[in-house]
Parts: structure tokens; sequence; C-alpha cells
């Protein structure tokens, strides 16, 4: 699952867009995700991104990652769903499968500094739910009423780009 829908507040621009390598975020992270079944790519159709694929709509007012993990549950039909979002574009596949191996006993895997990317299971979708409808948008809140493992990955790999300088300081456009 691929989640394209954030606000890009401290970006300016959509991050699923910006250019890295000559390819976007958008692509890099599509790709990283080849290896699995089945691909949803979650965001706002509103948005009205041209993106190399289809885009599932979230279904929700807010711009929050928690709300395109409960629309990408909802739509998956595995049970076990790798989750990226866009603005990690160093995440490897092989970090990806990684996670979904670790989360064969758990409810969800996530590494060190968490809760994206993940692996998290389409059965702990009521808890993901209720934590949306209180108003807590945060994934790791709901992390706290499951079984989730952590693991250790290169920091490196786990670059979070924010920021313009942030993705300039990974690579050229």
């Amino acid at each position: 699952m691929l989640l394209v829908g954030g606000a890009s507040r401290r970006f300016g621009t959509p991050k699923a867009l910006a250019p890295l390598h000559g390819r976007t975020l958008a692509a890099h992270a599509w790709d990283a995700l080849e290896w699995c079944d089945e691909r949803i790519a979650v965001g706002k159709l509103a948005d009205a991104l041209p993106l190399p694929f289809p885009l599932t709509d979230d279904d929700s007012e807010l711009r929050a990652p928690l709300a395109g993990l409960v629309a990408g549950l909802r739509t998956a039909t595995h049970d076990l769903c790798v989750v990226l979002a866009v603005d990690f574009p160093l995440v490897t596949p092989e970090l990806l499968r990684s996670l979904a191996a670790a989360c064969s006993d758990a409810a969800a895997a996530v590494p060190q500094t968490g809760p994206l990317p993940g692996a998290y299971r389409r059965s702990s979708l009521p808890v993901f739910e209720e934590q949306l409808a209180s108003g807590d948008l945060s994934i790791r809140g709901a992390l706290r009423k499951l079984r989730t493992v952590t693991t250790n990955y290169d920091p490196k790999l786990l670059a979070n780009v924010n920021t313009e300088a942030e993705l300039r300081a990974i690579g050229p456009p």
C-alpha cells in the first residue's frame, strides 16, 4: 500500500511529484512495492495528481497517514499489508520484505523510526478505525493497542523527506 495523500505543508508542493534521479517519489515508492501480490495507492482523488498508477480515494477530509492506512486496509484483499509513504525514497524492496516477514506473529511490524514504513494486518483494522474515530490521528497511538514488533534497519534507508532541502541531500532531481 502506498500513501500519497499528505498535505506537504513543509515541502511546499506535492511530494509525490517531486523528482529524484529523474523519477517522481511516487514512482520510486510504487516500484519498491512491485514485489507485492497487490498494490494499492491511497490518497485524495480531489488533488488530481498525475500519477503513473490508479489511486484509491481515502474518503476522508483529513490529511493524515492514519486516514490513508484505514482506507487502504479497507480496500486490501490480503490480511498482511506492507505500507509505504511516498516520502521514504530510499526504502528498498528488501527492507519491506523484511518488515512483512517480521509481522508473521504480530499485528504490526515497524522499523525503529516507525510507524512508516510498516507491515500491518488487515485484521487490525478495527483498532485503526477506532483511533481515527477518536480524533487521535496517531498511528503510534493505535500501535500501543496491538502486538507490534519493532525491527532495526539502516537509518539511511529510512530517510523521511519533509522538505526540499532534505530531498536535495539525498540526491539530484
